[in-house]
């Protein structure tokens, strides 16, 4: 049942400590088997615990998280949610994600303030306008909406962008994709952790992985810093620390992990209400509901699995922020973070049972995890629930890297990768 306040009692409860309330989700201690482990509570490892629950019944699992929800990739990254890649595998993939957005708050009764306001990649020379034009054929043929837009009609929708003669990047055209736009992050993990948790999900924080259990070569549970718990299949979804879990369960991964880094600026006035990606300088920028510019830039190509930015790649990003938006220089920068993301060779993710049977993975999103949380839950929860592949995740799976069918989506985050 969905309860209802009035601003007189949220003001009551806010002097009150918020006591009355009740809480989102339950604290459980950890029962000693499920049927399912979810390590990892971000929005993918979230969404595979909904998504079991949901679509196959299975409601005897247990997140395990070892912050709080939410408070990995998923609480740092620019929201930006989409689906226009180059390649059918990829675009399969990123429209579930997005189709799934468009309909998740009424799924979840819980407003995840998805604003389809629309992506912009510009292009800033002829060539670039060639390449933009494949790109929106191939979007088009893949059955994702795209539009080439000239010059002009990017004017009409970006009226502060730097159109003058002397601007180093000159603006030809761009393709936009009208479905895409934003979701507030916190407000996605919020709602899967809430719905999951109504199916009897145990979601239990603080509470980190150390080691994986195994009985004949095949995994049956996890060794935590609150004891044993055992499981008959186990599920990862830890972005940045993939190749960290897999070391500890006796195998390598193709995953290199970097920072990547965003800020927002003091809140305005709507000045800009799409999302705007240019590849020439590095760096895209939104609007967010609260009126902070949004922006976001190239990954730090030194690994690191540190939350923690540096200066000399946010001044690019805010350098080719000013490039684009000259009257941007006016505002304060309010706050930095940067999330640790996990880089796959062909910038594609891995969906697929690991080499140590029993235990499955979700990595490699690299820039592209949250875009991608409710597809990524629901083919990992499928994965975990049957055994097999999903149609859509099929071509994501570990073999791909010895077979050579790799799936080049490098160009498709446009930034540096």
């Amino acid at each position: 049942m969905t309860r209802h306040y009035s601003a007189l009692s949220v003001f009551k409860e806010g002097l009150n400590s918020q006591k009355g309330w009740q809480k989102a989700w339950r604290s459980p201690e950890p029962k000693k088997r499920y049927d399912v482990i979810v390590v990892g509570g971000g929005g993918h490892g979230l969404a595979t615990a909904y998504y079991l629950a949901k679509n196959h019944g299975i409601r005897n699992v247990a997140v395990i998280e070892r912050g709080w929800i939410g408070g990995g990739n998923t609480g740092r990254n620019t929201t930006v949610v989409r689906s226009n890649y180059f390649f059918p595998q990829s675009v399969a993939l990123y429209d579930l994600s997005l189709k799934l957005f468009e309909k998740l708050s009424s799924e979840l009764n819980y407003n995840i303030m998805l604003s389809q306001r629309g992506m912009l990649s510009l292009a800033h020379s002829m060539p670039e306008m060639e390449m933009a034009a494949r790109s929106a054929n191939a979007m088009q043929i893949n059955g994702v909406d795209a539009e080439l837009l000239s010059r002009d009609q990017v004017r009409e929708l970006l009226p502060l962008y730097n159109f003058s003669k002397e601007s180093r990047y000159p603006v030809h055209g761009a393709v936009i994709q009208r479905r895409a736009g934003t979701a507030r992050h916190d407000a996605v993990a919020w709602g899967y952790a809430r719905a999951a948790d109504r199916f009897g999900v145990d979601i239990i924080q603080n509470c980190e992985v150390q080691d994986f259990i195994q009985n004949g070569g095949i995994c049956c549970g996890v060794r935590t810093t609150k004891g044993e718990i055992l499981a008959d299949r186990v599920g990862v979804a830890v972005a940045g620390h993939s190749s960290q879990m897999a070391e500890r369960a006796g195998f390598r991964l193709p995953v290199v992990s970097y920072a990547l880094q965003a800020c927002v600026s003091e809140p305005v006035k709507p000045a800009l209400d799409t999302v705007v990606l240019s590849p020439a300088t590095g760096t895209y920028v939104s609007q967010s509901d609260k009126g902070e510019m949004v922006v976001g830039g190239g990954l730090d190509r030194i690994p690191s699995y540190s939350q923690r930015g540096n200066l000399p790649v946010l001044e690019t990003a805010i350098a080719g922020l000013l490039e684009m938006f000259p009257s941007f220089r006016q505002l304060k920068l309010m706050r930095q973070w940067s999330g640790i993301v996990d880089v796959v060779p062909d910038s594609s993710p891995i969906l697929d049972e690991t080499p140590l049977p029993g235990l499955f993975i979700n990595c490699g999103w690299g820039t592209g995890g949250f875009k991608a949380i409710p597809a990524g839950g629901t083919l990992l929860a499928h994965l975990l629930a049957t055994g097999r592949h999903h149609d859509i995740s099929r071509p994501f799976g570990l073999d791909r890297f010895s077979s050579g069918r790799l799936i080049d989506e490098a160009a498709g985050s446009g930034i540096t990768h």
